[in-house]
């Protein structure tokens, strides 16, 4: 503030302006904030914070040289999504050809479901339910040399145990009641 003119007559509408050496020069400065809600579009109230309309967050604003960053990773995003893209269409063109034996369908998630007869929710958690007794008994297989050990193996296998039934008892609770 100290390099503005003295004593010249300003309009309120009008920046500042900055003396030197003997030359009047106009400062613009880049706004800092962004002037618009990029979520609704609503222009932001002077001076605050938030969007009036939406409630947003008001961004700080993009510089040139970021907007144009900006603008190259987004083609490179888009590169890389054409790409991948690509890869799984090829992937799946290859594995389309591949004949998978007649038993196979018996594994199909809903198949299962169908023949236990148990709800999406129930099936899942007794999945997990299954998961976690595999836990415990793998639990078992790690060795111990100290009894301090032997008891924390003990602690890996009540854990996964309790995870077991608290799984089971979700599905208990979210199977729905049969009609017959």
């Amino acid at each position: 503030m100290a390099d503005l003119a003295h004593q010249t007559h300003q309009e309120f509408w009008q920046p500042p302006t900055a003396v030197m050496a003997g030359e009047v020069v106009v400062v613009h400065s880049a706004p800092t904030m962004a002037e618009a809600c990029p979520g609704c579009g609503t222009e932001f109230l002077l001076g605050s914070g938030f969007c009036h309309s939406c409630g947003a967050r008001r961004p700080e604003a993009l510089s040139p040289v970021a907007k144009a960053d900006a603008a190259e990773m987004a083609g490179l995003w888009e590169q890389v999504v054409t790409r991948v893209r690509s890869l799984v269409a090829g992937c799946y063109r290859t594995l389309s050809k591949i004949k998978l034996p007649t038993w196979l369908h018996y594994l199909h998630f809903h198949e299962i479901q169908r023949w236990i007869g148990l709800s999406t929710g129930s099936l899942v958690a007794f999945i997990i339910g299954l998961s976690c007794i595999a836990g415990a008994l793998l639990a078992g297989l790690l060795n111990a040399k100290t009894y301090v050990d032997w008891q924390a193996i003990q602690f890996y296998r009540a854990e996964w145990l309790l995870g077991a039934t608290a799984s089971f008892v979700a599905g208990i609770l979210l199977k729905k009641p049969s009609g017959d």
